[in-house]
């Protein structure tokens, strides 16, 4: 990342822990099941960063010789040439992989990171570990916007504390000061991990603590030396190798980070660089930090943290799916390559030497051209006229959404909140006589039940994916389905109490029911032993609704299988890249219809013992004959050359559509009996 040296005095242990840092980093994205919680690996440059930017900032505030203009145009001669060049290279690549809504959206990360407003943007996409994450090839830039909105508040921050203590003869403002911000961010950074992941991995105000604590450190090595002498320098530094070591080992994507687990990397990286900032330097500090090797390591790490992940996940796009071991040592490899070239001929020839001004604004016009190019991208729908749209399948291509029907925020939920709900749409038309409830499945089929609705009974929906309150069709106590209380309960209620509604469709994947992650096969069905737990739990959610005289359908969840992302075939219009990542097809990619029937045996019984224990009052709308050509005995991706998956293992809005067509006929019979 981009942590500076300028202006104080050089330290190889420093650029060793970059080292440490960086590799952490590669070695998650590239072999993540070797370092689990590699990616902590970013709070360590957090830290280095705001260490090394405070002592500068204290020192020429100290010193009467800061500028801002001098300050900034450092910063743009450090970050600006590598960023400039992988931007440029990563648009060059994905103008030959992607096809349009993807280069579009790249356009748009291409934004993000020139204007340094790619955790913003990221933000609103998805989650830093969400199934589509390792396709956008710029979702590391996320850190580098943190680090640059930093940099440009913080030094306005202290400058306006210095102004103030020097009028006011405070010689303890600064310590107050950071002390105060860095507290108000770590407490706002665990408040939120509790209500929103995506908003406290992104949000710069719960990750402004972790490079404050960088510089409360600066303020105590140049302004109390003395705290450094109440702990052995060696005791120090190897209490921060075990606090690394502890997160690397213990935290893991599934973790709830940053909260108060990211205090392990961060206070880890200020023991190491406390450790040797007085009273010489310890072994660990000078025999394996300041080693040769990770000191070169060191410093390339910029340029080895803006390269690695781009050619990890554009090798992972036309792969159509992880990359093979040896493909990703050799993208490694090829990334340290050319972060060495990089630092070697383009980042220090802008960095030193002379005529730095006019090279500030060669970056800057350089900067603001590419936030230009991505921005035309963005407008251009990603440019469809490139031959990689042409020769390649959109992995969204089965969309259709509800072009001319209005859907309304309500969903009949009367005096309840309906914030405790992810999603709450009505559709605008009378009259609502069905009910959608259920998660992300549910949300997935809803809009083409509206589109091939009629008058006959029009839709509401409550529930959708993830949030605060997740909803489904599951009501129970047991601890495997706490998170869906008690959103799942006041939806099923509401239902239940609303006249108008007088027929339920129940959607939930499969996974939910058993308690499944979304990477298993359905075969681990067999062995799992909620299938008492899950009967009990929906014949919870259906009560209410029978008390009530409501018809509930049950309908069967789609087959399970590969990420529609991961059965493009994809091809490059780039003949090399074709000949490294030849074109294939995932066995996963389809199903035999037999196979599917045997993987999903025990979730069909579940569903026909619950329309038996509720005769009248329950049925089962298969979807199976849908999905899959039963004359051919296949489950497959397509059908009429359209995409019948959208994302992960969520149908296309095509495939919804073809649902809705016979559900909407189907409910319109039921209500008839």
């Amino acid at each position: 990342m981009s942590t500076s040296n300028d202006s104080i005095k050089y330290r190889a242990d420093i650029d060793g822990l970059r080292a440490v840092a960086v590799l952490a980093v590669v070695l998650f994205h590239a072999f993540p099941e070797w370092v689990p919680g590699g990616f902590i690996g970013v709070d360590i440059f957090f830290v280095i960063s705001g260490f090394l930017i405070s002592t500068i900032l204290y020192e020429s505030l100290s010193n009467n010789t800061f500028s801002f203009i001098h300050f900034y145009s450092r910063r743009i001669r450090r970050i600006f040439p590598a960023l400039i060049t992988v931007l440029l290279v990563s648009l060059a690549l994905g103008w030959c992989i992607l096809v349009a809504r993807e280069y579009q959206q790249l356009g748009k990360h291409v934004f993000g990171g020139a204007s340094f407003l790619s955790n913003f943007v990221l933000w609103k996409e998805s989650g830093y570990f969400d199934n589509t994450s390792d396709t956008k090839p710029l979702l590391h830039l996320w850190s580098l916007g943190i680090e640059e909105q930093f940099y440009i508040f913080w030094p306005l921050i202290l400058w306006a504390a210095w102004w103030v203590k020097s009028r006011l003869a405070q010689p303890y403002l600064w310590l107050w000061v950071v002390g105060v911000i860095a507290i108000g961010s770590f407490w706002l950074n665990v408040d939120e991990i509790k209500i929103d992941r995506v908003a406290a991995f992104y949000s710069p105000l719960t990750r402004f603590w972790e490079l404050l604590i960088g510089a409360l450190l600066a303020y105590f090595v140049l302004y109390t030396p003395k705290f450094f002498k109440l702990i052995s320098p060696n005791w120090l530094s190897w209490g921060g190798v075990a606090l690394i070591l502890l997160g690397i080992s213990f935290i893991n994507k599934e973790s709830l980070f940053p909260g108060y687990w990211a205090l392990l990397p961060t206070l880890g990286a200020a023991c190491l660089i406390g450790a040797a900032s007085h009273g010489g330097m310890p072994w660990f500090n000078q025999q394996v930090l300041s080693n040769r090797i990770l000191v070169w390591f060191g410093l390339i790490s910029f340029p080895l943290y803006l390269w690695h992940w781009p050619l990890l996940s554009l090798a992972r796009i036309l792969n159509s799916e992880v990359a093979p071991f040896l493909t990703r040592c050799i993208i490694v490899a090829l990334a340290i390559l050319l972060s060495w070239l990089t630092y070697q001929y383009i980042e220090k020839p802008f960095r030193y030497g002379s005529k730095g001004k006019l090279k500030t604004i060669i970056l800057l016009v350089l900067m603001i051209a590419i936030a230009g190019a991505g921005i035309n991208i963005k407008l251009r729908e990603g440019l469809p006229f490139r031959v990689a749209n042409q020769i390649n399948i959109d992995p969204l291509s089965g969309n259709d959404g509800v072009a001319g029907v209005d859907l309304n925020e309500e969903c009949g939920v009367g005096a309840i909140d309906k914030s405790w709900f992810t999603t709450c749409l009505q559709d605008s038309r009378p009259p609502i006589k069905y009910a959608l409830i259920g998660d992300s499945h549910a949300e997935a089929i809803f809009r083409g039940l509206v589109r091939t609705s009629t008058a006959n009974g029009r839709w509401l929906f409550i529930g959708g994916p993830g949030g605060k309150f997740p909803v489904t069709t599951l009501i129970s106590s047991n601890p495997i389905y706490a998170r869906f209380l008690p959103a799942s309960p006041l939806a099923i209620n509401a239902i239940a109490q609303n006249s108008k509604i007088e027929a339920v469709l129940f959607v939930a994947a499969t996974r939910n029911l058993f308690n499944l992650k979304e990477t298993e096969f359905l075969e681990d069905l067999e062995a799992s032993p909620y299938f008492e737990v899950a009967l009990e739990a929906v014949q919870n959610a259906i009560n209410p609704l029978k008390a009530a005289g409501k018809k509930v359908v049950l309908l069967v969840d789609n087959p399970t299988l590969a990420f529609p992302e991961d059965c493009v075939q994809r091809q490059s219009s780039l003949a090399a890249l074709n000949w490294i990542f030849p074109k294939k097809l995932n066995a996963r990619c389809s199903l035999t219809y037999e196979r599917h029937l045997k993987m999903t045996q025990k979730y069909s019984e579940l569903l026909r013992t619950l329309a038996q224990r509720n005769p009248g009052v329950v049925t089962v709308f298969d979807t199976t004959d849908i999905l899959c050509d039963v004359t051919k005995g296949v489950c497959g991706m397509s059908k009429n050359d359209r995409l019948l998956y959208s994302y992960s293992d969520h149908i296309s809005d095509y495939a919804a559509g073809l649902i809705g067509k016979e559900l909407n006929s189907y409910l319109a019979q039921l209500l008839k009996k």
